[in-house]
């Protein structure tokens, strides 16, 4: 039975459906934007005026960031942002984004569908700071959902 303790989340992992994929296509430093909101309408009901109704419309989801220290190994990921970047070639990717325990066995897994990069950047170069180089990607996707682990 699975534990009912609070799950951190410092042990992931980021697996991308593309070719080519590289060792370093998976080792992130962080993931941001698994977030998805409710878009409303508001509704004005004659003679009520303490309040509005808000009528649900569509979800929206926020962009997935992902960091990493830049290396010379050579990148799927990078490749892949580039060609979008540079030749306008989009080829949308599907991920998944996994939480692991110590054992580096999932215990949350979410499926990103049809994620295009959005912006491609490097942290700034300071000669005056020892700083490993951070390389972020931004991603818009349409939308992502939980899998279920069997135990």
């Amino acid at each position: 039975m699975p534990g009912s303790d609070p799950i951190t989340g410092f042990h992931f992992s980021v697996v991308f459906e593309l070719v080519p994929q590289f060792s370093i296509d998976t080792k992130f430093q962080s993931v941001s934007g698994l977030k998805v909101t409710m878009e409303t309408e508001p509704y004005t009901e004659g003679g009520q005026n303490k309040f509005k109704h808000n009528l649900p419309l569509r979800s929206g989801y926020q962009d997935l960031v992902l960091k990493r220290g830049l290396t010379n190994d050579l990148s799927g990921l990078s490749l892949w942002c580039n060609q979008a970047m540079d030749d306008f070639i989009f080829y949308p990717a599907n991920l998944i984004v996994s939480l692991l325990n110590e054992k580096g066995n999932p215990v949350k897994v979410w499926y990103v569908a049809k994620a295009i990069p959005l912006s491609y950047e490097f942290s700034d170069f300071n000669a005056e700071e020892n700083k490993i180089v951070i390389e972020t990607i931004t991603l818009k996707y349409n939308f992502f959902k939980e899998i279920p682990i069997p135990f």
